[in-house]
């Protein structure tokens, strides 16, 4: 459970002791702490104090141990306080400060050595130690600033074993560290410490788990006599709480447990809610391991059940507990309901559902609208072979008329015919796929041969408007995992795109050029520049916003789904200005070996 990090400031010290040093026990005071007078405790801001922690937990972006240093330095009225904790990739040989507040915080990432140092003599001793100018024995104390006065220091446990030390430094003669300091920087630093061991052990429910943290380390003081914040904890209604005994007998419950299960106050008084009871027969194994756990280690950690609610129905919640401390029969335990947590699970995934079908459906009718303004461009290039065919069976007839028939030059007229009408038979069937509208298959698929399988598409656009089309085709480039049609609409919106950035232009050339290319062995790169306009600065951030276009007949998808084509099969796509003039957009795909 310890934990390492770079420092940021690091002292230099020496790994023995120093010449010169005074004795350890010259600067321990911890004697005349036992003996100075100490103030009342004021549970009330203690209690406060628990709860700002508890509410730090909520927060899956807060530092715990950094919040834990702000309240000692507030509870205890010091000039600087913090955590030291024992390295992990040395094994222990250092320590360093995770967390500091007051006058000494510019040196968070700061440590001392394991041995030779404050926090060692007390991890040495395990307990308390008051030390009084400390810099005398340990000089390389000497540059830090302001110099210490007093400095407390308790050992930091975390599963029962010291991993570090909670300190309080005062810099000056305005006070005195009491008892009282000592046993708040004691509770406190046990619930810092169960509230690491869960945030660290159970990350994914960290929302959760705080309540639960927060439950158990309030209901624990209730066996040290600290019943008032515990009902205060109980009575929020923020979790379910309930005292219980290993008879399955529950004793007490707060309101939030009792509307979880929609029972009474008087239910409960006369012993009708009772723990075996509320949970349904396939729940009794694991409620008996967790009673198994609970005996051999006195917690149970949390895990997800049902209880059956009064109506017959069920309810779906996460369950802790403990033993309270020095009773063997009795404990406590805190019940989340995950009702709203699962509803709201389904409505996200019928949510993404949602929008899968809908970015099907807008990716669908871009490729309507693409194919739609590539129409003269197909009915060009399905001509082509149909032209071929007319001509072969005319030139196939004249040799079948000759007298002899020509049978070896009507047979080649033939062939010709056969070949040209597979050639249109080819171009539909490409047509079909791009219209269809069906679910995205994923196979192996030649980059190179989708290119060059969708450059006649726009052949017949690019003549009409005087643009000279070129591809430069990486010959290593390797195959990718992706849907052949999704991937030719990307690059048929893209290459559309450049040709209409170049359409109202006057000057020369007009010049859309395909690439391919490796970077990398795992990569593949595939860009489509074009000498148009170029891209307007203020407008670049929204090149792939939805519904943002600048042709005046546009939807503002094409992007924006040829971007959401690109990252669903693992790549990037996005665009820079060309040199010397226009735009050029790049997309990278993963290969087909990187992918596996």
């Amino acid at each position: 459970m310890t934990q390492s990090a770079k420092p940021q400031h690091d002292f230099s010290f020496a790994a023995s002791i120093p010449e010169g040093a005074v004795p350890l026990e010259s600067i321990l005071c911890t004697e005349e702490l036992r003996r100075r007078p100490s103030r009342p405790p004021d549970y009330e801001k203690e209690n406060r104090a628990l709860m700002a922690l508890a509410a730090t937990l909520a927060d899956p972006t807060s530092n715990i141990f950094q919040r834990f240093a702000e309240i000692i330095l507030e509870a205890t009225q010091c000039g600087s306080s913090g955590l030291s904790l024992l390295t992990r990739e040395d094994g222990g040989k250092r320590f360093y400060w995770p967390a500091i507040a007051g006058m000494w915080k510019p040196h968070i990432g700061a440590g001392t050595p394991r041995n030779f140092g404050p926090c060692g003599d007390v991890l040495d001793r395990n307990c308390t130690l008051l030390f009084r100018h400390f810099e005398r024995r340990y000089p390389y104390f000497l540059p830090v600033t302001p110099l210490i006065d007093e400095c407390l220091l308790v050992p930091f446990y975390v599963d029962g074993k010291a991993v570090g030390t909670i300190w309080a430094i005062m810099h000056t003669d305005r006070r005195r560290f009491d008892a009282e300091d000592e046993r708040l920087m004691n509770t406190l630093g046990q619930f810092a410490s169960l509230a690491y061991q869960t945030v660290d052990s159970i990350e994914g429910l960290r929302a959760q788990i705080t309540a639960r943290e927060s439950a158990e380390a309030e209901l624990r003081r209730l066996a040290n006599g600290l019943e008032a914040k515990v009902r205060r904890l109980v009575d929020a209604n923020v979790i379910g709480i309930v005292i219980w005994n290993v008879e399955g007998a529950i004793t007490e419950a707060n309101e939030a447990f009792l509307q979880m299960v929609q029972y009474g106050r008087e239910d409960l008084v006369s012993g009708r809610v009772h723990w075996m009871d509320l949970t349904p027969a396939e729940w009794r194994d694991r409620d008996e391991r967790a009673i198994a756990e609970l005996k051999a280690t006195g917690i149970f950690q949390p895990f997800e059940k049902e209880y059956r609610r009064k109506d017959g129905s069920r309810v779906s919640v996460l369950i802790g507990g403990a033993f309270f401390e020095g009773s063997g029969d009795e404990g406590v335990a805190f019940i989340l309901d995950l009702s709203e947590q699962k509803r709201a699970a389904k409505v996200l995934r019928q949510t993404q559902e949602d929008l899968t079908r809908t970015q099907s459906e807008f990716a669908h009718v871009n490729r309507v609208m693409t194919m739609g303004e590539l129409t003269a461009s197909i009915a060009h290039e399905v001509n082509q072979p149909l032209t071929s065919i007319v001509s072969s069976g005319d030139s196939c007839l004249a040799w079948l008329a000759n007298e002899p028939p020509n049978l070896e030059k009507a047979r080649a007229s033939a062939n010709r015919m056969v070949q040209a009408a597979t050639r249109a038979s080819e171009i539909v069937q490409g047509i079909r796929a791009t219209f269809k509208k069906s679910t995205p298959t994923t196979a192996s698929v030649d980059l190179n041969g989708v290119i060059e399988e969708t450059i006649p598409f726009v052949h017949g656009e690019a003549q009409r408007k005087n643009v000279s089309l070129r591809a430069e085709l990486h010959a290593g480039i390797t195959s990718v995992n992706g849907d052949r049609v999704q991937l030719q609409q990307v690059l048929l919106n893209l290459m559309m795109n450049g040709i209409e950035a170049m359409a109202g232009l006057d000057t020369e050339p007009k010049r859309l050029l395909i690439r391919s290319a490796v970077p990398n062995p795992s990569e593949l790169l595939v860009s489509i520049a074009d000498t148009g306009p170029g891209i307007d600065p203020e407008l670049a951030s929204r090149l792939f916003t939805p519904f943002f276009t600048t042709k005046p007949q546009g939807i503002g998808m094409g992007l924006r789904i040829s971007r959401s084509i690109i990252e669903a099969h693992g790549g990037r796509l996005w665009a820079e200005q060309n040199e010397p003039r226009g735009a050029v957009f790049h997309f990278n795909l993963p290969s087909a070996t990187a992918s596996e």
